[in-house]
C-alpha cells in the first residue's frame, strides 16, 4: 500500500516536472523577443533620470510592456498619480479579459496562491501560447511557460540601463527615439495583415494628434490624453469592426 501511493507521488512530481519542462521550451521565443524591447524600456529610463536598479525593479515587479513604458513616461515627465493609475489601468484592461478566459482552462486543483503566481505572468503572448493547448492547463506548464519571459524582460532591461548609464548625457537624451521605433514596429505588420488595424490605429494617432495641436486640447496632460484616445479609438473600432461570430 505504501509503495502505490510512493509511486503515485514520483508519477504526479514527474508528471509536473515534464508540464514545467514543457512551458519553458515555449517560453524561450518569447524570451528572446522580450529582450530587445525590454533593452529598449531600460535605456528610456534611464536616459529619463530614473536610476538603474529602478528601472529593473519595475520590469521585475511588471511584465506589461505598453503599460509599463506609458507610466513611466508619466513618472518621467512628473504626472500626478491618478493619471498614472488609470492609464496603466485602461493600457492593461486586455489582462483581465485574458485571465478570465485562461481561467476557464485551468486544472480543477490549482490553488488559489497559485492562479495568482499565473496572472501575474499572463503577457499578450505568453496568453496566445497557453490558449492554443488543447489540454487542462496546470501550474507546472503556466510556471515555465513564465519562467524564460520573465528573465528575459528583466535582463534585456538591466543591459539597457547599464549601457545608457555609460553613455554620454547627449546620446542618452537621444536614446528617446528608440520608443518611437519600437512602437512603430509593432503597429506596421499588424497592420499590414488587417484593414481593421490599420485604421484603429490611424484613428488613435488622430485622436492623439488633436491633443497635441489642437488649441484647446493640447493644454490636457499627457495621461489623460491617453486614457481618452486609446478609449475613443477602442469605441469607434468595436463600431466599426463588430465581431460577427458574436
Amino acid at each position: 500500500m505504501k509503495s502505490a501511493i510512493v509511486s503515485r507521488s514520483d508519477n504526479a512530481y514527474s508528471h509536473q516536472l515534464d508540464d514545467f519542462s514543457y512551458g519553458l521550451k515555449q517560453g524561450i521565443p518569447i524570451a528572446l523577443g522580450y529582450i530587445p524591447v525590454s533593452f529598449t524600456f531600460g535605456l528610456m529610463a534611464v536616459s529619463g533620470g530614473i536610476p538603474g536598479w529602478i528601472a529593473i525593479l519595475i520590469s521585475l515587479t511588471n511584465l506589461t510592456s505598453a503599460g509599463q513604458f506609458a507610466g513611466t513616461s508619466l513618472i518621467i515627465s512628473g504626472k500626478s498619480l491618478l493619471e498614472i493609475t488609470l492609464t496603466t489601468f485602461v493600457i492593461n484592461i486586455r489582462y483581465i479579459l485574458m485571465s478570465l478566459s485562461l481561467s476557464q482552462r485551468i486544472a480543477p486543483e490549482t490553488s488559489l496562491l497559485e492562479r495568482c503566481i499565473m496572472s501575474f505572468g499572463i503577457t499578450d503572448e505568453t496568453f496566445a501560447v497557453a490558449s492554443l493547448e488543447r489540454r487542462d492547463i496546470s501550474f507546472a506548464y503556466m510556471l515555465g511557460l513564465i519562467f524564460c519571459p520573465y528573465l528575459g524582460w528583466a535582463l534585456g532591461t538591466a543591459m539597457g540601463s547599464a549601457i545608457c548609464s555609460v553613455l554620454p548625457a547627449g546620446i542618452q537624451n537621444s536614446m528617446g527615439i528608440a520608443l518611437y521605433a519600437m512602437f512603430i514596429a509593432l503597429i506596421v505588420p499588424s497592420s499590414k495583415k488587417s484593414g481593421a488595424n490599420m485604421i484603429i490605429a490611424l484613428v488613435a494617432i488622430a485622436i492623439s494628434s488633436l491633443f497635441t495641436w489642437a488649441p484647446f486640447l493640447k493644454q490636457i496632460s499627457a495621461g489623460w490624453s491617453i486614457i481618452i484616445a486609446t478609449i475613443a479609438a477602442c469605441f469607434i473600432g468595436a463600431i466599426l469592426f463588430p465581431r460577427e461570430d458574436l
